[in-house]
């Protein structure tokens, strides 16, 4: 008797390496894509849910003996949408979801293309569902990292800082206020879209924000950006959403840069310039080309601008920047705004300047206990001159910042200036 063939384990193990870094690949666009077209059609977003991580499932199984399919994404949607016509018909449900479902794969059979009007509208539902306004904030990120991105709920929960079963109530509420508050699965139209479009951009920048801070997760401020990009190609005419995706590049740009090789942080003044990632600035400033409105990310992604392409710290164009925190802070005034225009006004027209407009700034009592505020003082007092006045500031908002990093940056800023 002959011995069946088999391939070397090497061999084996390769293909499965192969597959599994397909799935992971094939997953970043599709699962997003597929949970959105099942969301459309059953109107139920656990269902699509787990369909689609049965569909993931399956390939990891499947595609280290069968090999990658030439489609890969098409092969995903036309397994979860089986397995979504399954539970279906088993729970006996009215006949026109079937008859929709069945549409989603064409009736030759072969995978549908990832690309069309369909697509677009579903992913643009799925976001604007995710970040309405009749949820918590909290619960509008972790539904948006969940479902649009397809992040486990295990590493939401990392991310959050709460325990994977939180996380899964938070989940399971979100939804169920979805399905009994009737929130539509729809993108507004008409004079509501300016009016919702901002509370989407604002869940993508705290996504961004609590990856860039010091102490945050950098998978945070990826997400972001990758949202970014695809809310941008999905939304090219909305000049707002071209200047978030710009300045979330421009800020990310500089990430490799940020701290020196003991781990420390760095000022801006004192990054090496040549770390920057020269492809993130480049998009950046294509998207920031396209801007033809004054908004609020208009203004921050032009400022980030001034930064990212200067050449070394002294050639910065601070009047550029200043003149813009001017803008800025007419159509979105704020207290932190106001902490920012007073450093750009120190660097642009001298330390007294910006001290005075740093007074102004904590007139209102909106920067009480704000370590910043305290830090942007402690600088402007030493480019003065009082060394050991700014050294006694440093210290003080080192007592008071939580990021263990930003603390030891304030303690060694005081250092420096004590000696």
């Amino acid at each position: 008797m002959s011995t069946p063939q088999r391939r070397p384990p090497h061999t084996e193990a390769s293909a499965g390496a192969a597959a599994a870094d397909a799935v992971a690949a094939a997953s970043v666009e599709a699962y997003p894509r597929i949970v959105a077209a099942l969301i459309r059609v059953t109107g139920d977003w656990a269902l699509a849910e787990d369909c689609a991580q049965e569909a993931l499932a399956v390939a990891l199984e499947r595609w280290p003996g069968d090999g990658v399919p030439t489609n890969p994404g098409g092969w995903l949607m036309t397994v979860a949408r089986n397995r979504a016509l399954d539970v279906l018909r088993r729970a006996t449900v009215e006949r026109r979801k079937l008859r929709d479902l069945a549409l989603l794969t064409p009736a030759d059979g072969q995978p549908e293309p990832e690309t069309g009007e369909d697509v677009v509208d579903d992913r643009l539902r799925l976001i604007f569902t995710c970040c309405h306004p009749a949820l918590a904030i909290e619960a509008r990120v972790a539904l948006t990292l969940r479902t649009v991105c397809g992040v486990p709920t295990g590493d939401i929960a990392r991310l959050l800082l709460v325990s994977e079963s939180t996380m899964t109530r938070r989940l399971t509420r979100a939804r169920t206020r979805i399905a009994q508050a009737g929130i539509p699965y729809r993108v507004p139209s008409g004079p509501a879209l300016p009016e919702r479009l901002p509370g989407v951009l604002a869940v993508l920048y705290l996504l961004f924000t609590r990856g860039y801070v010091p102490d945050g997760e950098p998978a945070f401020a990826a997400e972001a950006i990758r949202l970014a990009r695809l809310l941008d190609r999905l939304m090219p005419e909305q000049s707002e959403v071209a200047a978030l995706l710009a300045l979330f590049l421009f800020q990310h740009s500089r990430a490799e840069a940020r701290r020196d090789a003991a781990g420390n942080l760095l000022t801006l003044q004192r990054q090496d310039r040549l770390r920057w990632d020269r492809a993130a600035i480049a998009e950046g400033l294509a998207a920031l080309d396209r801007v033809r409105h004054d908004g609020p990310y208009a203004w921050q992604a032009r400022i980030a601008a001034c930064h990212a392409t200067a050449t070394s710290a002294d050639s910065t164009d601070w009047r550029a920047i200043a003149r813009a925190y001017d803008a800025l802070i007419g159509i979105q005034p704020s207290p932190v705004i106001a902490l920012n225009r007073a450093v750009a006004h120190g660097h642009a027209y001298g330390p007294v300047v910006g001290l005075g407009l740093l007074e102004a700034a904590r007139a209102g009592g909106g920067l009480d206990g704000n370590p910043h505020a305290v830090a942007v003082e402690a600088d402007l007092v030493a480019r003065q001159g009082d060394r050991l006045r700014a050294a006694t500031l440093f210290r003080e908002a080192a007592a008071m910042v939580g990021s263990a990093a930003e603390r030891r940056a304030l303690l060694d800023r005081a250092a420096e200036l004590a000696r």
